[in-house]
């Protein structure tokens, strides 16, 4: 049996972007909280600040099984690596299934700070533009490493997070 929707979200990132590998896509309850807020991901935690300035967004069109929408939805992903399906989730796009993990694991981090941070109440302190700026910046994969598949994104927490499951469950 084919998933008809995640063929139509998957296929359209791969068709339109050879450089991806791995398109992640996931609905977990901070993500979609996230994905129906109108002002979006803020830049409130390092974790968000990461992809600063570097999100796109894609208007919910219901169920996915439409393929036109596919073009749509690269239209709208361009050439970034995260994409908040609103009122559905995330799409997260890597190079390799290491480096989309990573993206998709602090993206959630980013997402789950904000929905913490939002459900006090309390007004929230944004980072100056310059400062979010700084640590997209530093937390960019290796532009010069973006066809050669020797970036580092992802790859210190990859083993750590393999041997984490296989304690987890060995089988």
């Amino acid at each position: 049996d084919v998933n008809y929707a995640g063929f139509v979200i998957h296929s359209a990132v791969h068709a339109a972007r050879k450089d991806v590998g791995c398109v992640i896509h996931s609905h977990t309850p901070a993500s979609v909280a996230v994905s129906a807020m109108e002002c979006g991901l803020l830049p409130i935690a390092q974790q968000s600040m990461r992809f600063f300035d570097r999100v796109a967004y894609h208007d919910y069109e219901g169920p996915a099984t439409n393929l036109d929408e596919r073009r749509r939805l690269a239209e709208h992903l361009g050439d970034r690596d995260v994409m908040f399906l609103r009122n559905h989730g995330t799409l997260v796009v890597g190079r390799t299934v290491q480096e989309a993990f990573n993206i998709a694991f602090y993206l959630e981090q980013g997402c789950l700070a904000q929905v913490l941070a939002m459900n006090t109440g309390q007004k929230l302190v944004l980072p100056s533009r310059e400062s979010a700026q700084r640590v997209e910046t530093a937390l960019r994969p290796n532009l010069n490493d973006l066809y050669s598949h020797k970036s580092k994104n992802g790859m210190r927490e990859w083993p750590a997070m393999l041997r984490l499951l296989n304690r987890t469950d060995p089988s």
